[in-house]
């Protein structure tokens, strides 16, 4: 199974609307998982793309990667992302 889509914030693959978080009217927004967007805003607004890159190193570490590929990976990957694009 492909998964298409990726929450805009941290990265993490959304493969089931369980993931998907919450606008502020209620509905599910399949742009952010529920960990780091719930009810219309960010669970935490002022978090930086550094400090996100902090929170996912040891998730991905725990699920197999070295700590230097996560961290290569998200200082790639993350500034993609809708949340911290400059464009």
């Amino acid at each position: 199974m492909e998964i298409k889509n990726y929450c805009q914030s941290c990265g993490m693959p959304l493969e089931d609307e369980k993931l998907f978080g919450t606008n502020a009217d209620g509905s599910k927004n399949s742009e952010q998982c529920i960990y780091c967007f719930e009810n219309g805003e960010y669970t935490d607004p002022d978090l930086t793309m550094e400090g996100m890159i902090e929170i996912c190193v040891p998730h991905m570490v725990n699920d197999g990667m070295s700590e230097s590929e996560a961290r290569s990976m998200l200082n790639e990957y993350l500034p993609k992302l809708k949340r911290w694009s400059k464009n």
